[in-house]
């Protein structure tokens, strides 16, 4: 009997242990950062901080990927490579194909193994997912951020780098949740739109959180982004991000008048203010704008 109960343990913690080596410890990467752009104008405030975290201008070494371009497009050099080319840095490589089986070849992938950083181009992030999605490249891009590299994107290459895509299917992207949804994971139980008030997309997350409550939903607006590390994400850039969590669309259906209710289906946060990826709160407040005494 005893050595039962003793066996009993042994197992109960062996399960324990596997089943928090497979948890993610933090929602988004453990080691390294996120710079999530909701497309249109990247400012200057954003590729500062993404130069940054890659390393500096002198020791940055970025690959950029435009494969969810078009055809045509993703064989031009892409804008932000001219863009980083002009803020100073040196160590810019293309990295492209529309093949897994490429993008599982250890010479493919060799100019991710020394990256600081990678940059997603814009374009429909179902390419990204049919081109590199659980192949060898995938693998390197995770490796990049273990290093402390940072991984960045903007538009399509925003919603890549989320664990669930909307605006995915092949047909449109109008369509939000459609034929391609599982996107790199490097922000874990997310999802992220973009253009998010630019092209008027303010409730279109609502319904994809009502059918997946264990996703948080966020949308950022063009010329903002957030910059994720570990469970925080602190928000940059010219204009909002809109926030969906279950609990706050069902507290704005039960109260559609606006009574007891904490708002609408969503809630804005923006520049200088952080938000809590584990607890799904705002965790700062926006500084006060001048002439406006601080709350």
């Amino acid at each position: 009997m005893k050595k039962q109960v003793i066996f009993t343990f042994l197992f109960l913690g062996l399960i324990t242990a596997l089943t928090q080596a497979q948890t993610p410890q933090t929602v988004g990467p453990e080691k390294g950062a996120l710079v999530i752009v909701g497309g249109g104008n990247i400012t200057p405030d954003i590729w500062g901080r993404f130069i940054e975290l890659a390393g500096g201008v002198a020791n940055a070494k970025i690959v950029v990927i435009p494969t969810a371009g078009e055809d045509s497009s993703a064989t031009r050099t892409p804008r932000e490579l001219e863009q980083l080319r002009g803020l100073g840095v040196k160590n810019l490589t293309i990295l492209h194909t529309r093949d897994p089986k490429v993008a599982n070849q250890e010479s493919f992938v060799a100019p991710l193994r020394s990256a600081t950083g990678v940059w997603f181009v814009g374009g429909r992030h179902w390419r990204l997912a049919d081109s590199y999605l659980n192949t060898l490249s995938h693998k390197e891009f995770k490796a990049v951020l273990e290093r402390g590299g940072v991984i960045g994107g903007t538009s399509a290459g925003a919603t890549i780098l989320g664990s669930f895509m909307v605006r995915g299917d092949t047909k449109g992207n109008s369509i939000m949740v459609g034929d391609h949804t599982q996107g790199l994971d490097f922000i874990h139980n997310v999802t992220i739109d973009q253009h998010f008030l630019r092209r008027n997309r303010q409730f279109d997350l609502v319904d994809v959180i009502k059918a997946h409550p264990e996703l948080l939903g966020i949308a950022i607006d063009e010329s903002t982004a957030i910059v994720v590390q570990q469970n925080t994400f602190d928000v940059i850039g010219n204009s909002y991000v809109g926030i969906y969590e279950a609990n706050q669309i069902a507290s704005s259906a039960k109260y559609p008048s606006g009574q007891n209710s904490t708002g609408g289906p969503f809630y804005f946060i923006g520049k200088g203010q952080k938000f809590d990826l584990k607890a799904r709160k705002v965790i700062s407040q926006a500084p006060a704008r001048p002439n406006e005494p601080a709350k």
